[in-house]
């Protein structure tokens, strides 16, 4: 027993956190070398994939959609702090930085991981099958919130350029937390059913073990959910750190600046991908959902209100407003994204489409 414990605290998924919070530690601040981003990219794809490991044991141990809501809030909080991070440091150049991150975070989880869920979930079930209440309550949530945030400042007129002014970034801010709370209640407490898991047609019992499975004790979840807090802080944390070598490839490449946004939301939003396409692959469409949505919702319902109250240290403006190319996109999102929720199925049509919006969306981004 004391050899498998010890084995078990010599796992890759609890050693590769630690060694990229070293490594962390070691290159913060300084310039890389091609050895040292190698290593770097290496143990950022570790921790993505050891984030996804952690956050099911605690997804396991708590059930959903606690689970989900612990991945997605976990992600987005080190994601804002790193927006933050990147906003203060980068000066003038970096107004629209927020803007492109969160916009990006929202094409990429509404398009993205609902598109590759639904192929993944249809691949193996034909027709996917999952909550039309929750997952459209979600959606609307989400919808609200990129309109109030990122559609309204390219409209208003008391600031000029598509920017809010102080008291509309306020209301912005004290709007977008009321949303996001107000959902995380009736996900969690008023209708949780709304958010659970349904059985996918054809689904056989042991295609579902997990649900039957003994959860971890109360020991191990907290070690987990310890373990994803630092696989998440090493993920923002190394990206921050290959930030001017992203930056230096944009560039190289003569992609628009704005694609920096893009990476880091790519990035960032990798553990959320790969644990919804596996949720997917095990017929829980609706967990996978769940994080997409989750994850939009944060992105958004959390950022903009930090955004907020860091504007008493960034100097500058802070450009929120879409353009008219971005502004089309999220429209053709919203309506797509509605037509597939409102039916509780979806086949690989609909997933074909998310993914496609996505390719617009990445080509777009690069010749806008």
């Amino acid at each position: 027993m004391a050899g498998q414990g010890r084995g078990a605290w010599l796992s890759w998924t609890r050693l590769v956190p630690i060694l990229a919070i070293i490594a962390l530690a070691a290159t913060w601040g300084r310039e890389l070398n091609v050895i040292m981003i190698v290593v770097v990219t290496v143990l950022l794809a570790g921790s993505v994939l050891a984030a996804v490991h952690h956050a099911e044991v605690v997804a396991h141990r708590v059930g959903e959609p606690f689970g989900s809501l612990v991945l997605a809030v976990a992600v987005t909080v080190i994601e804002v702090a790193l927006i933050v991070t990147l906003m203060v440091s980068g000066g003038p150049e970096s107004a629209s930085l927020a803007r492109d991150t969160v916009f990006a975070a929202l094409m990429i989880t509404t398009t993205g991981i609902v598109g590759l869920s639904l192929m993944v979930g249809a691949q193996r079930f034909h027709v996917t099958l999952f909550n039309a209440e929750g997952s459209g309550a979600a959606l609307a949530t989400v919808a609200t919130l990129a309109a109030l945030s990122l559609v309204l400042p390219t409209f208003t007129t008391s600031q000029p350029g598509p920017e809010f002014s102080t008291a509309q970034l306020v209301f912005a801010a004290l709007a977008s937390l009321a949303l996001y709370g107000m959902f995380v209640l009736t996900q969690t407490v008023r209708h949780r059913d709304f958010f659970l898991p349904v059985a996918q047609r054809g689904q056989k019992e042991q295609e579902d073990c997990d649900d039957h499975a003994e959860p971890p004790s109360g020991r191990e979840a907290l070690v987990s959910l310890g373990l994803l807090l630092v696989s998440l802080v090493a993920v923002v944390g190394l990206a921050k750190v290959e930030s001017p070598t992203i930056e230096q490839g944009v560039a190289a490449v003569g992609f628009p600046p704005s694609f920096v946004g893009v990476v880091i939301a790519l990035l960032v939003l990798a553990p959320e991908t790969l644990a919804a396409v596996r949720a997917a692959g095990r017929g829980r469409i609706q967990t996978s959902l769940n994080l997409a949505y989750g994850s939009a919702m944060a992105s958004i319902g959390l950022t903009i209100p930090t955004i907020a109250l860091a504007t008493i240290w960034l100097d500058g403006p802070l450009v929120l407003g879409l353009g008219s190319t971005q502004l089309v996109l999220l429209v053709i999102t919203v309506v797509v994204s509605v037509l597939t929720i409102v039916p509780g199925r979806a086949t690989r049509l609909q997933g074909g489409v998310h993914l496609v919006l996505l390719a617009a969306f990445l080509f777009l981004a690069v010749n806008p």
